[in-house]
């Protein structure tokens, strides 16, 4: 009895003594990982390490109070329910405590044997067992229950830190040691002091916006000056341009450049699982702002809480949102402009951002951040290439024009396609070549080497894009012809033809828009004229052809039978982007007018193309000839070509 005893209480100081153990290690682990943190890690956020050790001694000493309250239980030795009749009939039990899963009691001293003097045993209940007890002389106690604080720490204290203790080590694993319980604590991000400033001078382009970004920086470094006229300095200011030109690039340079402390967050991190928090981030947010002013508090993707109110709320779905954007609405009023605290924001969206938001008083500037023309992107990829071994043969201009409307991410990508495309190639240098693939690779898609074409489809191919090529060269406006290839890329590609603009244009005239249609449609007419057929290969082709003649004629007034008027009304739904929604404001026989100025516009292009291939057939011929051997070509060649022709 003793031995089986002592096993049991060397059992259970094993299994504290592996708790204690386990949790220290636990502690060890969080501590080192806390002191490898990064450190733009915000200083006014406590870390949770003494927390966790007091939350986890307090566990281990509870554990250890329960345990030893209960160990003389662990110690009773269990019986048969008929030995203990049979101990009661025979008067040798003293006492006994009656509940509702068992009973428990001990043995008189002089009828100890081998049983010990503690014993517990679970009864067949019956109605005489009182009576029983009674009779015999058994000293008893009925209790209503078990023990309640073993029912209360086992049934719910237990099971409850356990959840916790899971959720919480999930949600460190996912987002960082820094980040409290359940993924609430602060996320507001200060540029350190230590990481290298970012001013102007690393970003290329956007002249304009740097302008007047610099007005700011100026009211932050100088306050007084335009207190002394009696202004104020804006109180916001929201960055508008499409993903990758640089907004938040700009941002961080205007804090590089006013040497002030730069507040970074995301407009998506105000939102999480409970209400209220968002706008607890917000008061949080201008608050610590306010204590390091003069500062700068940018706001990344404006329009994830900016969202126009109004309209259904489904099943309060909206209400964090709106209670986050009324909080910062309050904030931006009640701040004190003179405090040195300017707020800045950045969204591709503006068209869906509460008009609240927008009125003056709140972000009274708002500067656009547009795609960079010719010489910023010589600018822009100058920037990009400082670090990269170049060859001498490489000329920027050249990139740079082929690259019209990509924006800087975009052309920070191209550089980085180079220099990948230059190692897997084993080259000392970045070549020119090397730029030409990773142009072609971003704006056409990857090769599709494993995509094989057989003879005819690539006969087919080589006059198709021939004939794309042969009428650019012979219209008037026509882009200079920089490259052809029919070696398949992206998603259905089947080959391409290049061309490269000899000048920046902003504004297209009547006949080079024409000149574009028919440029589209030599594709189509090549395939006819030589092959005797079409194919499916000129969709993309006929797509862009109609929507040219299409704007011609209804929005831009270049029809003479329908005069200058605009028929059909467009709604703009993603900023600086492709007018995508349009209802009818005109009658069905204005319509079939319509269709039918349309219609002649395109057949006038095939017109065109028609008679420059016709009168062309031969160079066409060694152009798709060219292009079935070498699969690729380039500009010099295909002037040899129209030379020997001519």
């Amino acid at each position: 009895m003793d031995k089986q005893k002592n096993n049991v209480i060397d059992y259970i100081a094993l299994l504290l003594s592996n708790i204690f153990n386990f949790l220290k290690n636990s502690l060890s682990k969080i501590s080192a990982h806390q002191e490898k943190q990064a450190p733009e890690a915000n200083p006014t956020q406590d870390k949770p390490s003494k927390t966790w050790r007091i939350a986890a001694f307090a566990l281990l000493f509870m554990v250890a109070v329960f345990v030893f309250n209960n160990l003389s239980e662990v110690q009773r030795d269990e019986i048969p329910y008929s030995q203990f009749l049979n101990l009661v009939e025979e008067k040798k039990v003293d006492k006994a405590v009656v509940t509702e899963r068992f009973i428990s009691g001990t043995l008189k001293p002089e009828d100890v044997n081998k049983l010990g003097q503690h014993f517990v045993t679970v009864p067949l209940w019956q109605n005489d067992l009182a009576q029983l007890l009674q009779k015999n002389k058994v000293e008893y106690v009925v209790r209503s229950g078990e023990n309640w604080l073993g029912n209360l720490f086992f049934n719910w204290i237990i099971p409850i830190l356990i959840l916790l203790a899971i959720w919480s080590w999930m949600a460190k694993r996912v987002t960082g040691a820094q980040q409290g319980f359940l993924n609430l604590g602060n996320k507001i991000r200060i540029q350190p002091d230590a990481l290298p400033k970012i001013t102007f001078d690393e970003v290329a382009g956007a002249d304009s916006a740097k302008q007047e970004l610099k007005e700011t920086i100026e009211f932050l470094k100088a306050p007084d000056k335009i207190h002394r006229l009696g202004g104020r300095m804006p109180k916001g200011v929201l960055l508008v341009g499409l993903p990758g030109t640089g907004k938040t690039l700009l941002a961080r340079a205007v804090a590089g450049e006013a040497g002030v402390p730069f507040f970074n967050i995301s407009g998506s991190e105000f939102i999480e699982l409970f209400v209220g928090v968002g706008a607890a981030r917000v008061r949080e947010l201008f608050e610590q702002a306010r204590n390091k002013a003069p500062c700068i508090i940018f706001i990344d993707e404006l329009d994830a809480i900016g969202r126009s109110r109004g309209g259904p709320v489904v099943m309060g779905g909206h209400d964090e949102r709106e209670q986050t954007l009324n909080q910062l609405l309050t904030e931006m009023d009640g701040f004190d402009p003179s405090s040195g605290v300017a707020v800045m924001a950045a969204s591709n969206r503006p068209e869906i951002l509460d008009k609240a938001l927008l009125r003056a008083g709140r972000f009274d500037r708002q500067i656009i951040v547009d795609k960079p023309d010719l010489q910023d992107r010589i600018e822009i990829l100058k920037l990009h290439i400082k670090k990269m071994t170049l060859a001498k043969d490489i000329d920027i201009t050249v990139v740079a024009r082929r690259t019209p409307g990509l924006v800087g991410a975009d052309l920070a990508n191209i550089a980085n396609e180079a220099a990948i495309i230059a190692t897997r190639l084993n080259h000392e240098t970045v070549e020119m070549n090397d730029f030409e693939a990773a142009i072609d690779r971003v704006l056409a898609g990857p090769e599709k080497k494993n995509r094989a074409l057989n003879k005819e489809e690539k006969r087919r191919v080589a006059y198709h894009e021939a004939g794309h090529a042969l009428v650019a060269e012979h219209v008037p406006t026509g882009q200079p012809v920089h490259k052809i290839s029919i070696i398949p890329r992206g998603v259905s590609a089947l080959g391409f033809t290049l061309q490269l603009p000899v000048e920046e244009r902003f504004l297209s005239t009547e006949n080079e828009l024409k000149d574009q249609i028919a440029i589209l449609m030599g594709g189509r007419i090549a395939e006819e004229t030589v092959l005797g057929s079409i194919s499916t290969g000129a969709q993309n082709d006929l797509e862009k052809a109609s929507e040219i003649a299409r704007n011609m004629v209804c929005s831009l007034g270049m029809s003479k039978k329908m005069g200058a008027l605009t028929y059909g009304k467009r709604q703009q739904l993603q900023f600086l982007e492709t007018e995508v929604s349009e209802y009818r404001n005109y009658s069905d026989a204005t319509a079939r007018l319509l269709d039918t100025e349309i219609i002649a516009l395109i057949e006038e292009g095939e017109s065109r193309a028609r008679e420059i291939i016709m009168a062309n057939r031969p160079v066409l011929e060694k152009i798709a000839d060219l292009l079935q051997e070498k699969e690729v070509i380039n500009r010099e060649e295909i002037l040899v070509l129209i030379k020997k022709d001519g």
